[in-house]
């Protein structure tokens, strides 16, 4: 009955990701390279080798839609065919019947797991290098000008974080920053603006050495306490600012261990609240969304496995309304989560979450 199942729920599968691969990759790549090819003059080549490495991301999103297809079309036809009321008459319950698509769909989510840690990041970074070497806008390998950095720290009264240093450079040539200024309100009674010409990180001392500068302390009534001029002169600041001159990816284009490493590094010593909560969504959604597929599966299972008599055409109609649905449940949640509405990791769990509970509640009706 296990092979039988699983060969049945096989092919609906893969047509699925056939289907959905091709609408959303269409949607998302295919018009927007075949408007660079008759416009911009890109390559005819050029523009399949960006499409053959756009495809993983697309595959990748099908994989859940496909999964709620192949269990419905499978046990809707098992129910149109009285296949159910024969297994059920020989005395196997409903949830043994779906087991064998809950094991796809824990497949299903290992494989995606996989993809979007290993080959999806990979190849949409490959795609967007290969797209700027073509039009001769390759981004260098580090941010040429402006680079800016705010440190924020708790206020003293204890009502929230305030800003306590303002890192700025005019320019970054890869090895030193020019052109700098330093506004430091770290400590009490007492602000400091650095100015200089240049400054390079120090790594055996993990401090900044300014050169070519002057030092302004200002006094609480606005009056320059003193000022120092000085040729060379090591701060102890951290080195975030080079971090953030370093030419990052985009989080589509790095896998979990990458999203959480830039979260820590450099997200979270900006102090900027908005940026910290929109990465770490982002963080757990790379977590939540291989399991979109287990909730799929038994979704899927339960509503086919009900008495019923439909066609793949009806099958396929109410599993587009079924991905409607929650992906709309989900934009709302990414939203909320954006905004502080909700915790990020409530956010991003909450869809599966609900996706869970209502395919459980299906299941144990359709047992009955």
């Amino acid at each position: 009955m296990d092979r039988y199942i699983a060969k049945e729920l096989s092919l609906p599968f893969l047509f699925g990701v056939g289907a959905f691969s091709s609408i959303l990759v269409s949607v998302g790549a295919l018009f927007d390279l075949i408007r660079k090819v008759t416009e911009s003059g890109l390559e005819v080549s050029l523009a399949l080798q960006v499409f053959v490495l756009k495809m993983p991301e697309f595959v990748v999103l099908a994989f859940p839609m496909s999964t709620l297809l192949a269990t419905m079309m499978t046990y809707s036809r098992f129910s149109s065919d009285s296949e159910l009321t024969a297994l059920r008459g020989c005395g196997i319950s409903v949830r043994r019947i779906i087991a064998p698509a809950l094991v796809l769909s824990m497949l299903i989510t290992g494989l995606t797991f996989v993809f979007n840690e290993v080959i999806t990041p990979a190849a949409n970074y490959r795609a967007k290098v290969m797209l700027e070497q073509a039009f001769n806008s390759e981004k260098p390998p580090f941010r040429e000008r402006n680079i800016m950095y705010q440190e924020y720290q708790q206020a003293e009264d204890g009502s929230g974080k305030e800003l306590g240093r303002l890192f700025y450079a005019r320019r970054f040539n890869g090895e030193e920053m020019q052109g700098l200024t330093i506004l430091d309100f770290s400590q009490s009674g007492l602000e400091q603006v650095v100015s200089a010409e240049t400054a390079t990180w120090n790594f055996l001392d993990n401090v900044w050495t300014f050169f070519n500068g002057t030092i302004y302390a200002i006094s609480p009534d606005g009056s320059f306490g003193h000022i120092v001029k000085f040729d060379r002169q090591d701060l102890d600041l951290p080195r975030t600012p080079l971090d953030l001159a370093a030419r990052s990816k985009d989080d589509d284009e790095m896998n979990i261990a990458e999203t959480r490493q830039h979260l820590n590094q450099i997200v979270r010593k900006s102090g900027d609240e908005r940026s910290i909560r929109v990465w770490e969504l982002r963080l757990q959604q790379r977590y939540a969304l291989p399991f979109v597929c287990i909730v799929f599966g038994i979704v899927g299972s339960a509503v086919g496995i009900r008495p019923q008599r439909t066609g793949k055409a009806t099958s396929f109609g109410i599993s587009v309304v079924i991905i409607f649905g929650y992906y709309l449940l989900g934009f709302i949640a990414d939203a909320f989560g954006k905004v502080g509405t909700l915790h990020p990791v409530t956010a991003a769990w909450l869809p599966p979450f609900m996706g869970l509970i209502v395919g459980t509640l299906l299941v144990m009706q359709a047992s009955k």
